[in-house]
């Protein structure tokens, strides 16, 4: 059985190499000028038009991909910034919960636009194309029967233009034999001359209608579906672009709400900053040392004064019993000694600070409630 094999193998391998001897021949005839070339001007015109297309679409299919990559390279580069994020965002910060939410709603939507531009656009052109591969060995397929059939027509007409010369030289060698041969025999003789001619002729006519079969059901085949191949690459274009689009304007549409959100907690946790670091600036401004200005005890007042207020405003002093201000100021506010005395609007009181050198009150002085607020 294994020689039986290779013996098949070898015989196909010959049948091969000859196709392949008698084509280059038919070929080398053509360009002399010699042999007759089918042509086929409108089949040439979809072949050109099918190499455009594959081309261009091999491309696009190439820019696809290349994009579709650069989402997948964002979205990790994405990924790690929210995660860096995430990994500095202390728990007592504004809006922990909702930033952690936020950075899986990013990382969704990445996903989801990576796989739908991947279905909707990539996928559409890797099958588009697919059928270009079948298409393409199809027309190759065509070119070599043509030349098949251009070698057996002139093979036949050969035949036909030589037959009488042929004839001429069969003859001639066949009247040799017949002087030779008994009387009997030379007949026989003329008749097998000839039936070696009609053979030939015959044979090669055969060959002729199975080569010319194979080549036009080919042909009628390819145009037949080149001229609806290169119509359909404008719906294809068409459906890959607007998926494209489409996806595209979601995606930037809902990673436009995230980014707004993102902006707000920022917002909020900046102006939480600025309020602990308001209360951080008035603790430490509005706390003298607690030996000068407690009894013993942490919170109390000096005896005879109300309460505390701190000078938010300067206050120029207008009059001598004012008390001038400078922002950030502390004052003991006291009571006055007749109420009557007292505007509406003023209080009376003592710099901190001079209360805690002096121990004393004699730099009291009146200044405007609305300078002040309580600490």
């Amino acid at each position: 059985m294994a020689e039986t094999g290779k013996g098949v193998t070898a015989g196909k391998l010959a049948i091969n190499v000859q196709k392949r001897l008698t084509r280059a021949q038919e070929k080398v005839l053509q360009k002399l000028g010699k042999a007759d070339e089918t042509r086929d001007a409108a089949f040439e015109e979809m072949v050109a038009n099918f190499n455009k297309q594959m081309t261009e679409g091999t491309k696009l299919q190439k820019d696809l991909k290349a994009y579709v990559a650069a989402v997948k390279t964002m979205h990790d580069a994405s990924r790690r910034l929210q995660d860096c994020l995430a990994d500095m965002y202390e728990p007592d910060w504004f809006g922990k919960e909702e930033m952690d939410a936020l950075a899986e709603d990013t990382d969704t939507l990445w996903l989801d636009y990576h796989q739908n531009i991947t279905d909707k656009s990539l996928i559409t052109m890797d099958t588009y194309l697919a059928q270009f591969p079948d298409i393409k060995a199809r027309i190759a397929k065509r070119d070599r029967k043509m030349v098949d059939f251009d070698s057996a027509r002139h093979h036949f007409s050969s035949l036909q233009k030589g037959k009488k010369k042929d004839e001429a030289k069969i003859a001639k060698p066949a009247a040799l034999l017949e002087m030779a041969a008994p009387s009997w025999a030379q007949g026989l003789i003329s008749a097998h001359q000839v039936a070696q001619t009609n053979l030939s002729y015959n044979q090669a006519e055969e060959d002729l209608g199975r080569a010319q079969k194979i080549f036009e059901e080919l042909n009628v085949e390819l145009q037949d579906e080149l001229p609806g191949l290169w119509d359909n690459r404008v719906g294809v274009y068409v459906n890959t672009f607007q998926g494209l689009a489409g996806q595209q304007e979601k995606f930037h549409r809902e990673m436009s709400k995230l980014s707004q959100n993102l902006n707000d907690i920022m917002t909020k946790l900046e102006e939480q900053r600025q309020l602990n670091e308001e209360a951080n600036h008035s603790d430490s401004a509005s706390s003298p040392p607690k030996s000068a200005v407690t009894n013993g005890s942490d919170g109390e007042l000096p005896p005879g004064f109300i309460y505390k207020v701190k000078a938010i405003h300067d206050y120029a002093a207008t009059d001598g019993d004012e008390l001038e201000l400078k922002m950030g100021d502390v004052v003991l506010v006291m009571a006055f000694d007749n109420p009557d005395e007292q505007d509406d609007g003023w209080l009376l009181g003592v710099k901190e600070s001079h209360w805690v050198q002096n121990k004393d009150t004699s730099a009291k002085g009146v200044f405007p409630e609305n300078f002040t607020q309580k600490v």
